[in-house]
């Protein structure tokens, strides 16, 4: 049976560089945050999304994102409103992807938020991927052209690393990337052999 391997971490954390390393390997990466977005622009999708919260964040019959989290942010509500919607479109599309690649030992499930949307339970192990703060704002503000006080904003409304950490097996801290890649490599190891 295919086991499942969540990677996750902070934003700017660099998990999406780890989550390169194993499709270099040849394994199967499933980018949980690409897979929402591309579920957020269909038709039903978007029908329920603006039932839910409001029509005014349609622009030529696609959802603004900037318009949908401006009304989610700082919105528990909202952000509920829309999680009861996305997630469980996204647990249907992933579990048809792990059908897909039945044929892996292992397959990996990337998603900044696998402890928040609950997904972790589905997982046989956990990575987390850390930085440190300030490494991961640099990172943020040149790769998104964002201020500082933004990223810090999205930082606090996300799990913090101890909490992670926690419930995690493993985890590689990613300041620098020769470093990361030999625990990356390690960590591969133990997986393969498990």
């Amino acid at each position: 049976m295919t086991k499942i391997i969540g990677l996750t971490g902070g934003i700017g954390s660099g998990k999406t560089t780890i989550a390169r390393l194993f499709e270099d390997e040849g394994i199967p990466v499933y980018i949980a945050d690409e897979e929402a977005k591309k579920i957020l622009d269909l038709p039903e999708t978007i029908q329920k999304v603006t039932s839910e919260l409001s029509p005014s964040i349609i622009i030529d019959g696609k959802i603004d994102r900037k318009k949908l989290a401006a009304l989610v942010f700082n919105n528990p509500e909202n952000l509920k409103k829309l999680n009861a919607i996305i997630h469980p479109l996204v647990k249907i599309h992933f579990d048809k992807w792990v059908q897909q690649n039945h044929n892996c030992s292992f397959v990996v499930k990337e998603a900044a938020i696998l402890f928040e949307s609950g997904s972790y339970k589905y997982c046989d192990a956990i990575i987390t991927v850390t930085a440190s703060e300030k490494t991961r704002i640099n990172r943020v503000t040149q790769r998104d052209k964002t201020t500082k006080e933004a990223v810090l904003d999205r930082i606090k409304n996300q799990w913090t690393d101890a909490q992670r950490i926690e419930k995690s097996d493993f985890v590689i801290e990613n300041e620098n990337f020769d470093d990361a890649k030999i625990q990356f490599q390690n960590i591969l190891k133990k997986l393969r052999n498990s």
